[in-house]
C-alpha cells in the first residue's frame, strides 16, 4: 500500500525507501567512466558491455546526458595547434585601437538549396514522410553563388557575388586592386589586410602586387576559421538570408537577396564580432591552440 489512513481518516504517503538499487556504486561510476571515454556509444551498447542486470534505461540515468550533435570542425594537427597559440599570444594584448585598423576578409558559397539542419516544421505523428512535410533538396546542393566581403570597426567592403571558382587573377584584379587597395589609401600605413591561406590569397602575384601598393598583410594562422570573424557574418548573413519568405529560387534572385541583406545588416553587430578578437584569443591560449567556442 502506497497510502495509509490515520486515526481521523486523513489520507497521506506513507513512507517508503523505494525499490533497491540493481547496481552498486562501483558499477555506477564504471558505466560513467566507459561513457566518457567512448562518446558515441549508445545505451544499449554500454548495456550489452556491462551486469546482466544492466538495462539500457538504468545506462541512460547513469550518463547524465543527453544526446547531441557533435560540433564539426576543421582537422587541427600538433603544428596547427602551435602555429594559432602562438599566433593567439602575439595578439592577446592587442588594444581596439589595433584591432580597428585590421580589415578582415574572406569567401563564403551561398547556394539556392541549403543544407542547413536548423529548418523545424509542425507535423502531425506518422506524416513524416508526406509531401507537405519533406524537403526537397539535391544531393551536391545545387547551383550557388560564391561571395566575398570585407569588415572593419565601423564600416564594410560592398559585396562581390560572383558564380564559379575566385582564381588568382580575380582575387589581384577585382578584390586587391578595386576594394582592398582603396582602404589602404583612405587609412594610411596602419592599415592591416587580414585573407585566410587560400591557394588564390598566396599566388606570388598576389604577394607582388601587396608589394607594390604598400599594403600590410596580416600572418594568419591555417585552419583558424573560429578566429576570423567574419565567419560568423557569414552564419548571420545566411540567417537572413533562409528567414526571407519565399525563399530565392534562382541565382539572379539569390545575388539581389545577398546584395541586399549584406547592405542592411546592422553596423553594431559587425563591430561586436570585431572586438571579440581579444576574447577569441584568450580562448584559444586556453585551450593551448586547439577547438575554441567561437
Amino acid at each position: 500500500m502506497r497510502f495509509f489512513i490515520d486515526n481521523d481518516d486523513n489520507v497521506s504517503r506513507r513512507y517508503s525507501t523505494g525499490r533497491s538499487r540493481v547496481t552498486t556504486p562501483n558499477e555506477d561510476r564504471y558505466l560513467a567512466v566507459t561513457a566518457k571515454r567512448n562518446r558515441r556509444s549508445t545505451a544499449s551498447d554500454l548495456s550489452d558491455h556491462g551486469h546482466d542486470n544492466f538495462k539500457a534505461d538504468h545506462v541512460q540515468t547513469l550518463r547524465a546526458d543527453y544526446a547531441r550533435r557533435p560540433v564539426r570542425c576543421v582537422p587541427l594537427t600538433a603544428t596547427h595547434c602551435r602555429l594559432r597559440l602562438a599566433w593567439s599570444r602575439e595578439h592577446a594584448l592587442w588594444t581596439p585601437q589595433q584591432w580597428a585598423c585590421v580589415r578582415f576578409s574572406d569567401e563564403s558559397r551561398f547556394r539556392l538549396q541549403s543544407d542547413s539542419r536548423r529548418t523545424f516544421i509542425w507535423r502531425a505523428p506518422g506524416t513524416r514522410y508526406h509531401q507537405e512535410n519533406v524537403i526537397e533538396r539535391h544531393r551536391y546542393g545545387g547551383a550557388g553563388v560564391l561571395v566575398w566581403g570585407g569588415i572593419i570597426l565601423g564600416s564594410r567592403t560592398d559585396l562581390l557575388v560572383q558564380i564559379g571558382t575566385m582564381t588568382t587573377q580575380i582575387y589581384r584584379d577585382v578584390i586587391l586592386e578595386q576594394h582592398v587597395r582603396l582602404f589602404r589609401g583612405a587609412m594610411g600605413a596602419q592599415f592591416v589586410f587580414m585573407d585566410d591561406n587560400d591557394r588564390p590569397h598566396r599566388a606570388n602575384i598576389v604577394r607582388e602586387c601587396l608589394q607594390s601598393e604598400d599594403i600590410t598583410r596580416m600572418d594568419w594562422p591555417a585552419f583558424s576559421p573560429d578566429l576570423n570573424p567574419v565567419e560568423h557574418e557569414w552564419d548571420m548573413l545566411g540567417r537572413r538570408v533562409a528567414a526571407r519568405q519565399p525563399p530565392p529560387t534562382c541565382l539572379p534572385e539569390l545575388r539581389r537577396v545577398l546584395l541586399f541583406e549584406w547592405c542592411n545588416m546592422p553596423q553594431d553587430q559587425i563591430d561586436n564580432l570585431i572586438l571579440s578578437m581579444p576574447r577569441r584569443c584568450t580562448d584559444c591560449v586556453a585551450s593551448s591552440g586547439r577547438y575554441t567556442m567561437y
